[in-house]
């Protein structure tokens, strides 16, 4: 906790990270504050100004701006209160980020290009178009080592013209900057000219554990990793998932994936022979209607299982040179496929009519117009209407 005052409180708007409509509320710059705003590839801080919420800090300048939804009196006093647990876990991903970016420039040469301390994982980019697994592995390792031995991590302001400045790590100050520059450094490791906040030894991080490599942008390599408290939760939610999996494949944790490709190949047989009961169902369907003696110009039929072979199959065996067909598949309710063949000339006029009752989009050629429908429940607007059409048609005869 902080004791601070209210400098301004200006009206203001926000836009949500997720997105959707803007929040109102108010922009309060405080004498000081304890809330790091977002910079330098790490999130802001959360926490309190008294009883409200800090929902954002972003930097102006100098300044750090703190977003809140109630007005904050210019002049009073207030009590600034921080999120720590939001707080160290930022400084156990950067610090952690500090100590891979200077460790794989040693061993391999990689610079870092850029990095972003994401909500689950952190990813740091560097300069090579990839690593191999014993680099990952060589460079876990050395990193883990180096929390190992207690390594101190601290920080000094230089001012501007400092010649010290040009020797220590940098991808250069913002241009509004001003005043003193901040280097954070890992005793023996790095020196990295730096905004954000950092652990105070390397011991702090726990362990760091690097989660692998994907490619990037102009050939370089994104490596993804987890530090302190988050490799902690990562085993926790791994742990959970194993019992949840012994529990339903029936075997112990090292046989998880031999019976998950036992169920993948019998899901595969089921679907096989179920595909095939659907085409031999097809042409029974289509076989019985033709049977017939009293055959209907229109042939309606929904099923809750098929696909579109399944609805094309009875259109083959049918011949729709007098008839149409209307064929849908999906829930009733909900969304699904609908084929409509007949006459060229019919299914011409009638396909996107059809389409547009079921809220849905199609296309056709030679007979037959087919797609997806979001309003399965309105096939009874599209038969009415098909009926209507082959009625008005026999009249015209």
């Amino acid at each position: 906790q902080f004791a601070t005052r209210v400098v301004s409180c200006q009206a203001a708007e926000l836009r949500p990270e997720g997105g959707g409509e803007p929040l109102r509320g108010f922009q309060v710059v405080l004498e000081d504050t304890i809330l790091f705003p977002e910079g330098g590839g790490q999130p802001d801080d959360r926490g309190l100004i008294g009883d409200v919420p800090v929902l954002r800090v972003t930097r102006r300048g100098p300044e750090a701006i703190h977003f809140v939804q109630a007005p904050l009196e210019p002049g009073a006093e207030v009590l600034l209160s921080l999120d720590w647990d939001r707080r160290f876990d930022h400084m156990q991903q950067h610090s952690g980020q500090h100590l891979i970016t200077a460790v794989a420039e040693q061993m391999f040469g990689f610079k870092t290009t850029s990095w972003e301390l994401g909500r689950q994982r952190s990813v740091i980019e560097l300069d090579t178009p990839s690593m191999t697994t014993e680099q990952i592995e060589t460079l876990e390792r050395s990193v883990n080592e180096k929390i190992r031995e207690r390594v101190p991590v601290t920080v000094r302001e230089l001012p501007a013209g400092d010649p010290e400045i040009e020797r220590v790590r940098s991808r250069g100050l913002p241009d509004d900057h001003v005043g003193l520059v901040r280097v954070v450094d890992i005793t023996g490791v790095d020196s990295n000219m730096c905004c954000g906040t950092h652990v105070s030894n390397l011991s702090d991080l726990q362990v760091i554990k690097l989660l692998g490599m994907e490619k990037a942008k102009k050939n370089k390599t994104n490596l993804v990793f987890l530090a302190g408290n988050r490799v902690l939760k990562s085993i926790e939610q791994s742990h959970n998932t194993e019992k949840a999996l012994t529990s339903l494949l029936k075997t112990g944790p090292g046989e998880h994936v031999e019976a998950v490709k036992r169920l993948q190949n019998s899901v595969k047989l089921l679907q096989k022979n179920n595909l095939n009961l659907l085409r031999d169902l097809a042409v029974l369907i289509a076989q019985d209607f033709k049977s017939k003696a009293d055959q209907s110009q229109l042939f309606v039929l929904h099923r809750k299982e098929g696909d579109s072979e399944f609805m094309n199959i009875i259109a083959n065996e049918v011949r729709t040179e007098e008839s149409l067909l209307f064929l849908t598949v999906g829930d009733e309710k909900e969304a699904g496929l609908f084929l409509l063949a007949g006459p060229v000339e019919a299914v011409e006029n009638l396909g996107p009519r059809v389409a547009e009752l079921l809220g849905g989009k199609g296309a056709g050629k030679r007979g037959r117009f087919q797609g997806k429908a979001t309003k399965m429940s309105r096939r009874g607007e599209v038969q009415a209407l098909l009926q209507e059409f082959i009625s008005q048609r026999s009249h015209e005869i």
